[in-house]
């Protein structure tokens, strides 16, 4: 999908640099979805486009090693994204 170059975090998010890799172009649609769902306050939308995005399995792998992450949240916005987990 793409990597993600921590800039920045706090107790429960980190903010990165997204640079978008192959796969981000079938995905982004899901991003946008969650997004524009959360902004306009459809709760039910936006639960249901996060549910769409968990069920892709997506994973974050550390370039430095160190154990993948499966459970976690995330949202990217152009070049900009967060996640928590």
């Amino acid at each position: 999908m793409g990597t993600l170059a921590l800039e920045s975090g706090d107790m429960f998010w980190s903010d990165c640099r997204f640079e978008p890799g192959p796969a981000w172009e079938g995905l982004a649609p899901l991003f946008a979805a969650s997004r524009d769902a959360w902004r306009r306050g459809d709760e039910d939308a936006a639960l249901a486009a996060d549910e769409t995005l968990y069920a892709q399995d997506l994973v974050l792998v550390p370039d430095s090693g160190g154990a993948p992450t499966t459970e976690f949240l995330i949202r990217i916005e152009g070049e900009v994204a967060r996640f928590r987990h």
